[in-house]
């Protein structure tokens, strides 16, 4: 198993997993997950990880359905700007690959944003830490695990 699923049993968390046969031609993992798994993108979140201009790299999480706002990022983790992470260097902070990141057993805790939608959702499906797997879990249980903070994340 990965090292979400390991933290998530060794909490005693309640989560399902739900498996789907990733094709490696699809750009867009989250939407992927969606549709395979027949589920509303709002209720699937993307795992994306930012720079910020103080050096510090935070984690957002937000539905596939919207994009991340990197201004509204920074906001919300008191810096000025924020920007994409390069695709090695998430991959060498998190542990997991791309299309893979789970803001849930990663190699050091980092500062993790949850965008505030999923408060409104009894569970929410994210990356279980690799590509063609998802967990089902209540969105407390993610901020409680991750110390996560809510904040308005995805651009409308």
């Amino acid at each position: 198993m990965t090292p979400a699923v390991k933290q998530l049993e060794m909490a005693g968390v309640t989560f399902s997993l739900a498996e789907y046969k990733h094709d490696p031609r699809t750009p867009a993992y989250g939407e992927e997950a969606a549709r395979a798994l027949g589920l509303s993108p709002h209720e699937v979140f993307k795992t994306l990880l930012a720079r910020l201009d103080d050096g510090r790299l935070a984690v957002a999480i937000v539905p596939v359905s919207h994009p991340l706002d990197l201004k509204a990022l920074a906001r919300a983790a008191g810096a000025r700007r924020a920007a994409m992470a390069e695709a090695e260097e998430a991959q060498r902070a998190t542990g997991y690959v791309l299309g893979g990141i789970s803001p849930l057993g990663q190699k050091r805790r980092l500062l993790t944003l949850l965008d505030e939608s999923a408060e409104r959702l009894p569970t929410i499906h994210i990356s279980g830490g690799r590509r063609g797997l998802e967990i089902c879990l209540a969105p407390a249980d993610l901020m409680r695990l991750t110390d996560a903070r809510l904040a308005t994340l995805a651009r409308h």
